[in-house]
């Protein structure tokens, strides 16, 4: 029999421990496969956060280093300035990256470090029990916002994209989803050019991925992917904001 597929050479054998219709393990996956294509694990260095994908470590099968909460971006610069030779890269969420890691985000990207960041947004903190975050939707209810996010109470939801692209060093910034194969077909392809940037040395690259949280959103993994597509892309567009 013809083999078609196979698990990438830069995922572990470890079990993913996420909840069923949660999209990190497709993350996961798209972001190994980029990494391959561009070579060896011992060229690669990720830096794992705080949330639910503290444990990516134990999942890339690659050198790991761990971050504070809201650090990744400062640590991955270190770590990239000392080995100008790896590729770098980020794995962070909504909450890590866009809420206590805001000013290393928008730092890093203004500083035109040449490094990757991978960011999940899900628009709601996942690990620590369903909490608002800076990209919950309006109306989109969480623990800390029972009645729905209102603009006036808890201001509007931040985009990322939006924002980062206005910055100088940035060079590759782009906002994609998982919600359906053709949707995961096209993060995948993001996700390896964000890697090609780095690459030829053009400076920081960020790719946001639409994620699912069916646990915290209360919903099943179906509709979840339908949200993600009919709510979730009206306030997030996807597509490349900028591309030098």
């Amino acid at each position: 029999m013809q083999k078609v597929f196979q698990k990438s050479a830069l995922l572990t054998d470890t079990p993913f421990h996420y909840c069923p219709g949660c999209t990190h393990g497709i993350s996961h996956r798209i972001t190994a496969e980029a990494l391959e294509e561009l070579g060896g694990k011992q060229g690669i260095i990720g830096v794992a956060p705080v949330g639910c994908a503290v444990f990516a470590y134990n999942y890339f099968n690659c050198d790991i280093q761990q971050a504070a909460h809201g650090r990744a971006p400062a640590v991955a610069s270190g770590i990239k300035r000392v080995c100008p030779d790896k590729i770098v890269f980020a794995y962070q969420g909504d909450g890590d990256l866009a809420s206590i890691g805001m000013a290393e985000t928008v730092h890093a990207a203004a500083r035109g470090e040449n490094i990757t960041i991978i960011f999940i947004n899900n628009a709601i903190y996942g690990m620590t029990g369903g909490q608002m975050a800076p990209t919950t939707l309006i109306g989109q209810k969480s623990t800390t916002s029972q009645g729905g996010r209102t603009a006036a109470l808890q201001g509007n939801p931040i985009r990322i994209c939006e924002m980062l692209a206005t910055l100088d060093g940035a060079s590759y910034i782009a906002r994609v989803s998982l919600h359906d194969l053709k949707s995961v077909v096209a993060a995948k392809k993001a996700v390896k050019k964000a890697f090609d940037y780095q690459v030829a040395g053009k400076g920081f690259s960020l790719v946001e991925i639409l994620s699912t949280c069916p646990t915290n959103w209360g919903m099943t993994p179906e509709n979840s992917m339908e949200y993600v597509k009919n709510e979730m892309t009206k306030v997030y567009p996807l597509g490349v904001f900028k591309e030098v």
